[in-house]
């Protein structure tokens, strides 16, 4: 049984992706234009990856207003498959995937430079990506901790007929929001992370290479969707 939040979200991702496909269409046809790619203006090839970039915004602005009525529901998507889920880092994408989708996606006429500050931005997300990795660590030892084991004993005191029961229930309801807000913190921190590699390496391409760029990252972003939701229908037919 899924709640309105997933239900909503689950509404909104479907519309968000058929929005990406179109315009990864549009990414895939100018970046395979190679004869004429160059005879498009950098206002146009601009126009089309700030589309890209307004949709993103526009999906972590509704993730995150979702996640304030439902942090959960992000850790274990039901819109997700299993495929996607396997792969997913923090309620979404790796940050440091973009960098070696940029070596594989062979964009043309990197300059030494460019290599250069990529190569230091990857160093840099690198190290907050291992940042968002302790705090999410300090958020799921903190479960263990002192308080959490004796609210943990007193919950199945009272569950035996041993306690007041409403007094107990508003303690681990407290507890909850702190555990939920600690994690809706790290979602938060995760996405900044993603969202900081996505516009740090955009910032450093030309308007050309990121048309490339965007192309690599959201046939893959699909790709994953498509063999995901494949590979569950087979298995409930099997069943």
């Amino acid at each position: 049984m899924t709640t309105q939040v997933e239900e909503r979200f689950t509404e909104f991702l479907e519309k968000w992706v058929c929005q990406l496909e179109q315009l990864q269409h549009q990414l895939v046809k100018l970046s395979q234009e190679k004869s004429t790619l160059q005879l498009h203006n950098e206002a146009e090839l601009q126009a089309l990856v700030s589309r890209v970039t307004n949709l993103h915004k526009e999906y972590y602005t509704a993730k995150w207003a979702a996640a304030h009525q439902d942090v959960l529901a992000f850790f274990c998507p039901v819109w997700s498959s299993p495929l996607e889920n396997a792969f997913s880092w923090l309620t979404g994408w790796k940050p440091s995937m973009l960098f070696k989708l940029m070596r594989k996606a062979r964009l043309r006429n990197l300059s030494e430079q460019q290599l250069r500050k990529i190569e230091e931005l990857r160093l840099k997300i690198r190290y907050e990506e291992e940042r968002v990795e302790r705090e999410m660590e300090r958020q799921q030892v903190a479960m263990a901790d002192r308080k959490m084991v004796e609210l943990a004993r007193l919950a199945t005191r009272v569950r035996n007929g041993g306690g007041v029961v409403v007094e107990v229930e508003g303690m681990v309801d407290m507890a909850m929001k702190v555990i939920l807000n600690g994690l809706e913190r790290v979602m938060k921190a995760a996405d900044c992370v993603r969202l900081k590699a996505l516009k740090g390496l955009l910032d450093l391409l030309s308007p050309l290479q990121r048309v490339e760029f965007l192309a690599a990252t959201g046939m893959v972003q699909i790709r994953l969707r498509q063999w995901g939701r494949k590979r569950s229908n087979v298995l409930i037919d099997l069943n």
